[in-house]
């Protein structure tokens, strides 16, 4: 399996740029989310769980955890700060350009990646994020919105709709700073062609970057109990597999896909059982894509 044939990937991408190999490593620094903390709800979105996030210790200093994660990885000489747990621009702008400073401080981190929700991106967060581009790093504004649907998006509990991503994006672009979009194909009541007119709704928007994760039942998460009682189902490999090669055909080749499915680990994984690692999904993915075309193929299709 030979996914960078098919599919550029953020691997190829950073590679071409930086001349060698670029890993991401992740960061929890104890940010928490208005979807959390009473600002716009409490319990969070209906598919997040606090487990699903893997640091071991989110009060070890930045430095610590950069430390550790480039102790468990190999093949990498650069690295890019990701700033993953919940809404990565929840703060005081001063605590933001405290921590993001803190993440570059070493000279083999080569960029930022700060995931956040299209309503925490304030002009003030953009302008820092741009100067560290005019300075040459990479950088990511990696936005959370799952589907361009209203409807879905009430009921999974995102607490925003599809406007106030489109705001952020057309906002980040004035500013240079490149957005990557978080999309999860196989939400509650949602049909193969809804997914198709979200990713084509993203691209209308102008994205550099996307990714693709199928929806997974995770533990404490909301949609934990709705599969419990028989009224949420995931996505099954074969249907993930199809939905997520037709949106990578009608992607243009300069969009850079992060990631093209997601995992996560037993005992937070509750179903589908395929999402324990990556390759499944990946494998079918490439066999689709293998078969029908690759990214690009479709693109205005």
């Amino acid at each position: 399996m030979q996914l960078e044939s098919y599919v550029n990937t953020l691997g190829t991408h950073l590679k071409a740029r930086f001349g060698t190999r670029v890993r991401k490593l992740s960061l929890h620094v104890g940010f928490t989310c208005p979807n959390r903390d009473g600002t716009l709800g409490r319990g969070g979105c209906a598919f997040c769980s606090v487990l699903s996030f893997n640091a071991d210790d989110p009060q070890a200093s930045v430095a610590a955890q950069l430390a550790a994660g480039k102790a468990g990885l190999a093949r990498a000489s650069r690295y890019l700060a990701y700033f993953q747990a919940y809404t990565n621009t929840y703060a005081e702008v001063e605590e933001l350009r405290r921590l993001y400073a803190q993440a570059v401080a070493e000279a083999d981190i080569v960029g930022l990646c700060v995931g956040t929700r299209p309503d925490c991106v304030p002009d003030a967060v953009l302008e820092i994020l741009a100067a560290y581009r005019d300075r040459g790093y990479e950088v990511w504004l990696e936005l959370g919105l799952q589907s361009a649907h209203d409807a879905t998006l009430a009921r999974i509990n995102r607490g925003h709709g599809f406007a106030a991503y489109a705001d952020a994006v057309a906002r980040a672009r004035r500013y240079g700073v490149p957005v990557c979009t978080h999309l999860i194909l196989g939400l509650p009541e949602e049909s193969a062609a809804m997914m198709l007119a979200t990713h084509r709704r993203v691209l209308d928007c102008g994205v550099a970057g996307l990714k693709l994760h199928p929806l997974m039942i995770v533990k404490g998460s909301r949609l934990a109990g709705g599969y419990a009682r028989g009224e949420v189902s995931p996505p099954t490999l074969a249907d993930y597999a199809a939905t997520a090669a037709e949106l990578i055909r009608r992607t243009p080749e300069d969009v850079v896909f992060h990631r093209i499915a997601a995992t996560a680990r037993k005992p937070t994984l509750i179903a589908p059982d395929w999402c324990r690692t990556r390759w499944p999904a990946a494998e079918a993915i490439c066999a689709d894509l293998a078969r029908h075309g690759a990214q690009g193929s479709r693109a205005g299709g």
